[in-house]
């Protein structure tokens, strides 16, 4: 997936798409999980796909959620996705970072004619 560190670093335009490949796949996992959270809030609490919309996006970003649970089943529910958010909110960081942590590695680490 990355080059090895004999390898020459990737181009500026290389790393652009690798860059953009990675923010796809934390786009799509944010959209999953933004998904899962609204059908979540519209089932267990009634709330209108807006109101569901508002109250996932807050607690995937990190901030969480603007309406309180009122019923049993959206408390466990709201608990539950609030401890997903979190380990969302984390892996997405950690994929964003992790081409630009690798070239920062791999430009120290580089050999050239190795």
């Amino acid at each position: 997936m990355y080059e090895h560190r004999t390898q020459p670093p990737l181009s500026r335009l290389a790393f652009a798409a690798r860059l953009l490949r990675h923010a796809a796949v934390v786009g799509g996992m944010v959209c999953i999980s933004l998904g899962i959270g609204m059908l979540g809030y519209m089932h267990y609490e009634r709330l209108a796909w807006r109101d569901a919309f508002l109250n996932s996006a807050m607690l995937l970003g990190g901030m969480g959620p603007v309406d309180a649970p009122k019923t049993d089943a959206g408390k466990i529910f709201a608990g539950l996705y609030a401890l997903y958010a979190g380990l969302v909110f984390l892996i997405a960081a950690g994929i964003l970072l992790a081409p630009v942590i690798h070239r920062i590695m791999h430009r120290l680490h580089w050999q050239r004619g190795t």
